[in-house]
């Protein structure tokens, strides 16, 4: 990837998205009902439903954003992020709720899995070495070397997070499930030079990053 993109990237970023601030304390009496898919604080024992503890906060508010759009039973085709899941559950809440939502699980210390010693090498390579023969840039590049991401750019913590649900997520970008992130579309490019074989390997490796 070139300066100037990561440039245009971290400026889109950055600019794209003023937001009400969030108050973690008032987040936390907000979040009852998120509790029994995302943990208490948001720490999911389920590996289909992410883990939001110490996701970054411009992150969490854009997806909860984009999933109240997307999930919402009067939702048009193509608006927002669709999760079945979510259906509906958002609808009640304002801006200000999300943004609470956002900051509490944003302050809330995230747990770490374990990788698949055999899928180790071969995630790692992926990690941090892309496939640059077919113009795929690594992960560190915009999550980090250690998989924190970069919440001023709004790319999200990736450290940790559950193999499966990484793995649903990186499919779903390489099929044209997953629309919402990214206005030059990076991580749907990304996705679509991983092989299933490859899609594992990263997850696992992600699990285990810390």
């Amino acid at each position: 990837m070139n300066k100037a993109l990561v440039s245009l990237l971290l400026t889109l970023g950055i600019t794209g998205m003023a937001h009400a601030a969030g108050d973690a304390a008032a987040g936390q009496n907000k979040v009852v009902m998120c509790g029994a898919c995302h943990g208490a604080d948001g720490n999911s024992a389920a590996p289909n439903f992410p883990k939001l503890a110490g996701q970054g906060e411009r992150y969490l508010l854009k997806q909860l954003q984009d999933i109240k759009a997307g999930s919402s039973p009067t939702a048009q085709p193509g608006v927002g992020r669709k999760v079945i899941e979510m259906t509906g559950l958002l609808d009640p809440l304002s801006e200000q709720d999300l943004a609470d939502i956002a900051a509490f699980y944003a302050s809330q210390k995230p747990t770490t899995g374990y990788a698949d010693p055999a899928l180790v090498e071969r995630g790692e390579a992926l990690f941090r070495g892309g496939k640059l023969d077919l113009g795929m840039p690594a992960c560190t590049g915009c999550h980090a070397p250690d998989g924190q991401g970069n919440d001023l750019a709004s790319y999200p913590r990736l450290a940790g997070q559950h193999a499966a649900y990484t793995a649903k997520q990186l499919t779903d970008f390489r099929e044209g499930n997953r629309m919402n992130d990214g206005e030059a579309a990076i991580m749907r490019s990304v996705a679509a030079k991983l092989s299933n074989k490859d899609i594992e390997a990263l997850s696992s490796y992600i699990q285990g990053l810390h």
